[in-house]
């Protein structure tokens, strides 16, 4: 292992700039908060259904499998959606500094919680984790950002460390965790020393907790090196701006805290029935109502034909992110009961969890993410490089062509047979390629097809498109549960190769659009 390059450069954020790896020593906590905020997520987020499906006797929830992927599905929506109000709340009033940490705290509650055994746990820790996600995941990504100055070459490859730090809590997490809630190890070793088997889900959830708490201490001791990155809110100097600020956080932390309140409180006294399915059909019809609304918004604003051009072609964009995202997000959801319903869970006679799959995506990121880097240099020298559109569409056809490969394995699985694990591997390879497809350029396409003053909601229809897509992938597995399998890898696919056709189709115009777009000056465009 090579010692960390030393450098002496001074930062914009007054951040210690002399260690790991070359960058500012800011950038190792944040890292590692990082690594450790995923360690939590995705640890949890493998075995999440598992345990909402499992049987009361087996210590779980009870569930169906389509209950517990909507379960699923509101959850990870919920985790996007809230990621607005949080990045919004620290610009404005806290600084992302105390955001970060604020947010890791609740998260870490919110896994304690879990690992208390009740149905009324459950959801009161997963609310925890939501809006702990929502103010430490925006908040820290732009901290990274804040360790370097205007003009530092670093910050790009920064952000590929930092990126690597998701990469590696990834990849940890669902081995450590499943291995806790699936393993006949681990089970035996609890009812050896007088302790329920069945228990070994709240230990999963516990060190999805100590994870998180691991990288509070490692925040809290390397707060200094972050210099000034976060440390303070961006308060308008203008006071009645200043004062519509807090009456708009007012309103949200009533819409956050409030208004879930009162619809408990209300479902408690019986007032209303609360099920799980109108919770869930509501939930779409809002996602549904928040996108119509704001595309309507920002039609009616638009200042000229040239806008709205923009305004149609960002709906495109927003279709296809949320069309791959409902398919690459199943992960957690039908792909992972596949695994652990159809699938043998042996390489070379060697068993494992199937909770373990969840950890694929991560090594095919690493793998992978130098190659597609070094594969768009080579065809941009060519003068080849896919418009931006187009690696959409191709993001998109590969993860339609995942579930294609898929269909060989309906007649086995109808038979009452277990499947290869090379099955889901081979999908993950596909979907992971797509995905380095679509992801690095899904929020840079909207927002350079978006006017500059609406720069702040254009990301906000990136994080609500990625919702929905959470959604849909939660409720894939009614499909499954209603019609089979078969529907699921034939319709699933087809509706995708439909929206990437139509990228395909406004690719051209769009490039025509961004050609005739003035160019928006630096400046201006960081103050929107």
């Amino acid at each position: 292992m090579s010692a960390p390059i030393v450098t002496t450069t001074t930062g914009a954020a007054g951040a210690d700039q002399r260690g790991f790896f070359g960058h500012p020593k800011g950038l190792q906590t944040l890292f590692f908060t990082e690594m450790w905020e995923r360690f939590s997520y995705y640890g949890m987020r493998a075995f999440l259904v598992y345990y909402a499906a499992a049987l009361i006797a087996e210590g779980g929830l009870g569930m169906s499998q389509a209950d517990a992927g909507a379960v699923y599905g509101i959850y990870g929506a919920s985790v996007y959606l809230f990621s607005l109000p949080g990045g919004w709340i620290a610009d404005r009033f806290l600084g992302q500094r105390k955001a970060v940490l604020l947010g890791g705290t609740l998260i870490m509650l919110g896994h304690l919680t879990l690992a208390v055994p009740s149905t009324s746990t459950f959801y009161g820790g997963l609310a925890l984790i939501v809006y702990g996600t929502g103010f430490l995941k925006p908040n820290v990504s732009t901290m990274v950002g804040q360790l370097y100055s205007r003009e530092d070459a670093r910050r790009d490859s920064g952000y590929t460390i930092f990126y690597m730090g998701i990469n590696v809590g990834a990849f940890i997490a669902p081995i450590a965790c499943t291995w806790l809630v699936q393993s006949p190890t681990f089970r035996s070793f609890l009812e050896a020393r007088g302790l329920d088997p069945h228990f070994a889900w709240h230990f999963g959830f516990g060190a999805a907790a100590v994870g998180m708490f691991f990288g509070l201490v490692q925040y809290v001791i390397g707060w200094r090196k972050l210099g000034d990155a976060g440390l303070r809110p961006t308060v308008p100097s203008d006071p009645r701006k200043a004062a519509r600020d807090r009456k708009a956080l007012a309103a949200l932390l009533v819409a956050m805290f409030g208004v879930p309140a009162l619809v408990v409180a209300l479902h408690v006294s019986g007032a209303i029935t609360l099920t799980k399915d109108n919770f869930n059909q509501g939930f779409g019809v809002f996602l549904s109502i928040l996108s119509v609304a704001l595309f309507g918004v920002l039609i009616k604003t638009a200042l000229d034909q040239d806008e709205r051009n923009r305004v149609i072609a960002m709906i495109a964009l927003f279709v296809g992110c949320l069309s791959f995202f409902g398919v690459f997000e199943q992960a957690g959801s039908t792909l992972n009961f596949f695994a652990l319903n159809h699938t043998r869970n042996e390489i070379f006679g060697i068993g494992f969890p199937s909770g373990y799959f969840q950890s694929v995506n991560a090594i095919f990121v690493v793998l992978l993410a130098p190659v597609f880097a070094w594969l768009w240099i080579r065809l941009a020298k060519m003068k080849r490089e896919p418009f931006m559109v187009t690696k959409f569409a191709i993001g998109i056809a590969l993860v339609a062509l995942s579930f294609v490969i898929m269909l060989p394995t309906v007649s086995a699985v109808a038979a009452g047979e277990k499947v290869s694990p090379l099955w889901l591997l081979v999908l993950y390879l596909l979907q992971t390629a797509g995905e380095l497809c679509l992801s690095p350029v899904g929020l840079s396409s909207m927002s350079k097809l978006a006017p500059p003053r609406l720069a702040g909601m254009v990301m906000g229809m990136w994080f609500l498109s990625t919702a929905i897509g959470y959604w849909l992938a939660g409720n894939a597995e009614h499909v499954t549960a209603e019609f089979g399998l078969g529907t699921l890898f034939t319709v699933t696919p087809i509706a995708c190769m439909v929206v990437a056709a139509i990228l395909l189709a406004v690719s051209g115009p769009i490039r025509r659009l961004l050609a005739r777009t003035p160019q928006v000056p630096k400046a201006v465009a960081r103050e929107h």
